[in-house]
This record gives structure tokens, C-alpha cells and sequence, in this order.
């Protein structure tokens, strides 16, 4: 009214203008101020509604409709998130390049499983092989391990490549020799460590090839992958490691598959020597890793290339008497050096050695479990060998056996935290089955409520 006044006062239409009002006092009259003024900016009530848009949504139960998200704030909400298109295009670059660093990790473990796998069925194919016109294991076993020499020199000229590090290999070789302690290498230490494992080595090695002169290339494998099992029980009874109730279902399954593996040809004959030459390999594996662990601890990569390459020494050096021995006395015939199966012998040590190469590396590389998941694979690669060339026909028993050690050496690579995790993932499932629940039952009621708007009656909500 004030602001019609004035402008009829005024008289002229071509300088008619609107301006707030100001403070103006008309004698006994108290008048108010620019407070009275609407203001455009929404306001926030007590139960979260902002204004009346929000109002009518929230009483005709608007399809989509959430309090204080009327049409002018969603307005708001895409101008502010097209204005950072740059944080955009970098958050999608992070997320590509995890992903193919992903995608990377995962294609470079399946090839260490792969070549783990056929590395190891390979090793045992080419020992078949040999014992058709050399039947020597422990020459055999001698002459393997003697290669294992080569490993730190192999890791020194992979390490001077990948790095450029300009340490010379004696000086490379005192660094990684911190592994016998602070004195270093010394010969009193040298053979106080490194006798016990080499005597280990060379037994696993021994009795897994007097193994295989009894039984089937798959036999033998399956039967070595106990040693997993007894890893987890001699750990826990010397190491004190965790307890779990899975690994003892494991090992229990192991055992079940050794008796069965045992009994497919009755307790007696090749059948039951070759199982008992098998798990006595898997012992003294699973013996060598436990002491490994328990007197020398964590290595890395150099550490244990340059433990292998001295138990190969000592191999060379001290255990050279034992194939003499067993020349002399008859139990082992060689024959004249030009007679002996070089060919073979040198293929079987070099793929023995890129099997241990790629298990000491792969676990630095990629993650532990490929490995002995590699490993495993090598039983299905065995019998698939067996079968096509060597024609041999598995019976139900030991067929059952091979797939229960099997099971239970899958077991033994649960984490130790798998409860927790499947719990965890458990309950994720569920939430998002009862959140998928929710938004059926939200979907159903605003149809309902659309169903009634169109035959002209309004849903009030309660809540």
C-alpha cells in the first residue's frame, strides 16, 4: 500500500519504479520495516521439510521423493557436480590403472602356476624316464642337488639387471651371508648350519625317487602334498603356531588318503613300500621347513638364494662319499661316464632347478598360495600324463584317496582370519539382500500409491 501510494503521488507512469521500502514513520503509525519481505532461499522446518514443494511431495508420496531434495536443490547438486569434471577424469584414470595392475598381478600368478606346475610334472616324467635305462636314485638325487650352486649366481645377474647396482658378487655374497648371523659365513657356521638342512634336502630328494620306482608318477605327487599337512601339525606342536580346528580336519584327511592309497593294493607288496617311501619324502619336506623357519627365520630373495647355492656346496663337497660308497659296495651301478643317460640327468636338474628357482621367487613375486596351488595342479597334470602315454588305469580306491589329499591340501590354504572373513562376507550378503528387500517393498508401495492418485483418492504417509 505504502509503494502504491507513492506512485500515484508521483503522476508520471514513465518514471514508475520499485524499491524496497524503507524506514519511513508516518505520524502515529508505527509502520515495519524490509523484514517483511519474502525470502527466496528456502527454509528448513523442524521435521526436515524445506519448503512448501517439499511439503506437497512429502504428503502425495511422490515417486523418488526424499525430504529437502526438491527440484531446485537437485538443480544445485548437478551445477556442483559439473563443476569438477577434473576430479572425474582423474578419479576414473586411478580407478583404470588399479585395475590393470590388477589384471597384471592376476595373469602374472596364473603363468607362475602354470610353469610351477609344469615344471614340477615335468621333474617327475623325466625321472620315469631315466629309471628305463639308469636306475641310480641317489646318484640321481647327488647330482641334482649339485646345481643348486647356480641359484646365486642366477639371482646376482637377475638382481645387477633389474636394479643397475654396480656390488661386485663377492661383495653381494658377504651382504646376503648376514643370514648365519652377524659374524657371517664362517666354516664352523657353515657347517653347523647348512649340514642338517643339506642332509634334509638330499633325503626328500632320495626317497621321492625310490618312491617313484614303486608307484605312479600321480601317486607319488598326491602322496608329497601331505607334507603340508605335516607342516601345520609340526608347527603346531614345536613352533606353538595358532590352532585350527580346519587344518586338523585337513590333516585327518590326509591321513585318510595315505591308509587308502595303501590299502588299493593291500598292505603288502611295491604298493605299500612305494606309499611309505612317499610320505616318508613328505616328513622330512615338511621337517626341513619347520627347522628352516624355526633356527633361521624370514629370508629374502638374496638371503635364500645364497643358502641354497651353499647347501649346494655342501652337497658338493661332503656328501660326494655316499654315491662312491654305494659304487663300491654294488648298490648303485653306474657304469663307465660315457654310458650314463646325460641327456636325461641334465634335464631332470634343470628343471628340478627352475622348480626351485620358481618356488623361492614366486613367493617374493606373486602371492604364497600360487605356488602350492601350482603344486597341486601338478597331480591332474601327472595322471593326464599317465593315462595318454603311459596307459595306466586308476581303481576307484586310489582315485578317491588322490582326491581326498587333494581336499584336504585345499583346506590347508585357508587363511588363518577365513572365519572371520566368511562371517564378514556372510553379512554383507545378508544386508544387501534385506536393503534389496526394502526397495522392493518401497517400489510396491509407491505403486500402490500411484494405482490410488489415478482412481483420485491421496495416500498420507504416517512417517
Amino acid at each position: 500500500m505504502l509503494e502504491m501510494d507513492s506512485i500515484s503521488e508521483s503522476g508520471d507512469q514513465s518514471w514508475i519504479r520499485l524499491e524496497p521500502l524503507k524506514n519511513t514513520h508516518l505520524p502515529g503509525k508505527v509502520t515495519q520495516s524490509s523484514e517483511v519481505l519474502v525470502d527466496s532461499s528456502p527454509k528448513i522446518t523442524v521435521n526436515g521439510v524445506h519448503d512448501i514443494e517439499d511439503r506437497i511431495l512429502r504428503i502425495t508420496g511422490y515417486y523418488g521423493y526424499r525430504p529437502g531434495f526438491s527440484s531446485h536443490r537437485r538443480e544445485e547438486g548437478s551445477e556442483s557436480h559439473t563443476e569438477t569434471p577434473c576430479s572425474e577424469a582423474s578419479g576414473e584414470s586411478r580407478f583404470n590403472q588399479t585395475c590393470a595392475n590388477t589384471a597384471l598381478k592376476v595373469l602374472g600368478g596364473l603363468l607362475m602356476v602354470l610353469c610351477v606346475s609344469s615344471s614340477w610334472v615335468g621333474t617327475t616324467q623325466v625321472v620315469k624316464l631315466t629309471f628305463q635305462s639308469f636306475s641310480c636314485p641317489f646318484f640321481i638325487s647327488w647330482f641334482s642337488s649339485n646345481w643348486n650352486i647356480l641359484i646365486f649366481p642366477i639371482y646376482y645377474s637377475g638382481h645387477v639387471v633389474t636394479t643397475g647396482e654396480k656390488q661386485t658378487p663377492r661383495q653381494k655374497f658377504r651382504e646376503c651371508s648376514r643370514l648365519f648371523g652377524e659374524d657371517g659365513m664362517t666354516l664352523r657356521v657353515f657347517v653347523k648350519r647348512t649340514a642338517p638342512f643339506s642332509i634334509l634336502w638330499t633325503l626328500t630328494s632320495y626317497l621321492y625317487l625310490l618312491a617313484l620306482k614303486k608307484l605312479t608318477a600321480t601317486d607319488v605327487s598326491a602322496l608329497y602334498c601331505c607334507h603340508k599337512a605335516f607342516v601345520f601339525l609340526l608347527s603346531w606342536i614345536v613352533l606353538k603356531d595358532r590352532f585350527m580346528g580346519v587344518r586338523i580336519v585337513a590333516a585327518i584327511m590326509a591321513i585318510t588318503g595315505i591308509v587308502m592309497m595303501a590299502y588299493a593294493d593291500g598292505f603288502h607288496g611295491d604298493s605299500f613300500v612305494g606309499v611309505a617311501l612317499a610320505v616318508g619324502s613328505a616328513s622330512t619336506s615338511a621337517l626341513y621347513k619347520v627347522l628352516f623357519k624355526m633356527f633361521i627365520g624370514s629370508a629374502n630373495l638374496g638371503e635364500v638364494a645364497h643358502f641354497l647355492s651353499t647347501m649346494g656346496f655342501f652337497n658338493l663337497i661332503f656328501i660326494s662319499c655316499v654315491p662312491l660308497i654305494l659304487y663300491f659296495t654294488r648298490v648303485e651301478h653306474l657304469g663307465s661316464l660315457s654310458s650314463l643317460p646325460w641327456g636325461y640327468l641334465c634335464a631332470l636338474a634343470g628343471l628340478w632347478l627352475v622348480f626351485n628357482i620358481l618356488v623361492h621367487v614366486g613367493v617374493v613375486l606373486t602371492y604364497p598360495i600360487l605356488i602350492s596351488i601350482g603344486t597341486l595342479l601338478s597331480v591332474p597334470g601327472n595322471a593326464a600324463v599317465d593315462v595318454l602315454k603311459h596307459e595306466v588305469i586308476f581303481s576307484v580306491v586310489r582315485l578317491t584317496a588322490t582326491c581326498i589329499i587333494c581336499l584336504g591340501f585345499l583346506l590347508l590354504l585357508l587363511p588363518e582370519e577365513w572365519d572371520t572373513v566368511t562371517l564378514r562376507f556372510l553379512a554383507t550378503i545378508a544386508d544387501k539382500k534385506i536393503e534389496d528387500h526394502g526397495e522392493e517393498l518401497t517400489e510396491s508401495s509407491i505403486q500402490t500409491r500411484s494405482r490410488s492418485r489415478a482412481n483420485g483418492t491421496v495416500s498420507i504417509p504416517l512417517a
